[in-house]
């Protein structure tokens, strides 16, 4: 698989692929194109999150204290994002798209 390999057309939701995953780790490309999280909704994983943004931009907004209350991601930008820290997708750019890796573990 190649990680840029994605259709030119408008995504209605986001398109996960997962990579790789055992016992203990999950691999993930997200593509975005536009899609945030619904309003009143935060992520509250079970898992550590480590992430790249290959492709695009984007913003989250997180509700603890270990962060600043947003954060920008541009093409390039890695986080790391601990085990129930709430978290929301505020933004995803369309063009281009976004392309995230996204590695999901527990301890």
């Amino acid at each position: 698989m190649n990680i840029f390999d994605i259709k030119d057309e408008k995504l209605s939701e986001e398109l996960t692929t997962l990579l790789h995953s055992d016992k203990n780790i999950r691999i993930e490309r997200i593509i975005s194109d536009g899609q945030c999280s619904e309003k009143g909704f935060w992520y509250d994983q079970e898992e550590n999150e480590w992430l790249v943004l290959i492709q695009g931009s984007a913003k989250l907004k997180f509700d603890d204290s270990r962060f600043d209350n947003e954060v920008i991601l541009n093409a390039g930008d890695t986080l790391f994002i601990p085990a129930h820290c709430r978290h929301r997708v505020k933004y995803t750019s369309t063009v281009p798209k976004c392309i995230w890796v996204c590695i999901f573990y527990s301890e």
